[in-house]
């Protein structure tokens, strides 16, 4: 799982998971896990929600955090 934070139009950014890189030439991103950046549930969403699909046209951009193994390798190679 790769975990992304989408910045989505006149809305908080949303943190979630996604199976691999979001494609840009699909419709909809698919969301897993949608959380806001401190951890509580998405003002809009259902409590039980666990996926969630947002079109392409309402995103702005998406940030790719670094999975547990990137950090690693940057790590050594700073030390």
């Amino acid at each position: 799982m790769i975990t992304i934070i989408v910045h989505i139009n006149n809305e908080d950014a949303v943190v979630c998971e996604v199976d691999e890189i979001p494609d840009p030439t699909h419709e909809f991103l698919t969301l897993q896990n949608p959380r806001r950046r401190d951890g509580k549930d998405v003002h809009y969403l259902d409590e039980d929600v666990t996926t969630m699909l947002v079109p392409w046209h309402r995103v702005n951009f998406v940030q790719v955090l670094p999975s547990g193994i990137e950090e690693e390798v940057m790590g050594f190679v700073r030390e």
